[in-house]
């Protein structure tokens, strides 16, 4: 499988050879030739023992079903809690800081705990991001909204946001679909060393902001922001490549069925970062 910028999709268990972790190992032919013949020798008795008969599998391999299904459940389960957050803060605003920090350290950790410590196929664990981001979201949509905070005011910048987060996803969908942009090893290794760099920048923006104002102008809403932001979401949209691609591997190598968990997380991460960006970005212009 090619590696990803999307760090939930890399530590997948895989193994060498198209089997996927503990799955295709062993001698082939071994398990048939038991199965069919048993044991040739007789006991101390002089009886020859019954044939061997192998357990059933215990996972079933994933399919596309289960990659949609366990997708929209994560999806249906963070539109909720970003709806629940949003209505708690227009109700109290001052919980919307506390949504963002909390929700967002939250959702941060158990990415890196579903990526290092090899749990991405938890359906707690992924079920209990999508809750963490739900908070995060709306109450950052909020922010962006509402006029207290500096926002333009109004929600129809959050339908905007949502209906082009689905429909960059969608594009991308067909993209790779028709084998538009082929998803090789070169084109992996531009796209996690542009995701490096933009984080990177991220990071020092808002270092920088703490000394001083505007920090490098990456997210004052200048030019400068604007072209930031639009990398941001093209880097975001060429990710989904090779999220579906890595998500294309492992139905290949017959992962067991709870890997989809796997891959929903993955592709909400990705989502995630879309929205934020693009919500950023039409914030830009509903300002000026």
């Amino acid at each position: 499988m090619r590696t990803t910028s999307n760090p939930v999709f890399k530590n997948l268990p895989k193994q060498e050879g198209g089997g996927y972790a503990n799955f295709g190992s062993g001698v082939a032919g071994a398990g048939q030739f038991g199965q069919q013949f048993g044991n040739q020798y007789p006991n101390q008795y002089g009886q020859y023992p019954q044939p061997y008969q192998q357990a059933p599998p215990t996972h079933r391999a994933m399919t596309i079903d289960d990659v949609v299904t366990k997708t929209g459940i994560t999806l249906g389960v963070l539109a909720l809690s970003a709806i629940i957050a949003y209505g708690l803060t227009a109700a109290n605003n001052g919980l919307a800081p506390l949504f963002v920090i909390v929700g967002g350290l939250v959702g941060l950790v158990l990415v890196l705990i579903a990526s290092f410590a090899n749990k991405m196929d938890n359906p707690a664990l992924v079920l209990g991001y999508a809750v963490a981001e739900g908070l995060f979201l709306g109450a950052l949509s909020f922010m962006f909204t509402d006029i207290s905070f500096g926002g333009v005011g109004g929600s129809a910048l959050i339908g905007q946001a949502v209906l082009g987060t689905f429909g960059v996803f969608a594009g991308m969908l067909v993209v790779y679909k028709t084998g538009a942009i082929r998803v090789t090893p070169r084109f992996t290794r531009m796209i996690i060393g542009a995701t490096i760099g933009v984080v990177v920048l991220m990071l020092g923006n808002l270092i920088a902001s703490f000394f001083t104002d505007g920090g490098f102008g990456l997210r004052d809403g200048g030019a400068l922001a604007i072209v930031f932001s639009l990398v941001c979401i093209a880097i975001a949209a060429f990710s989904f490549l090779l999220d579906f691609d890595a998500a294309d591997q492992l139905i290949r190598a017959q992962a067991p069925e709870k890997a989809a968990w796997g891959v929903a997380l993955g592709l909400t991460v990705t989502l995630v970062w879309l929205y934020v960006e693009i919500l950023r970005l039409l914030s830009y212009f509903q300002n000026d």
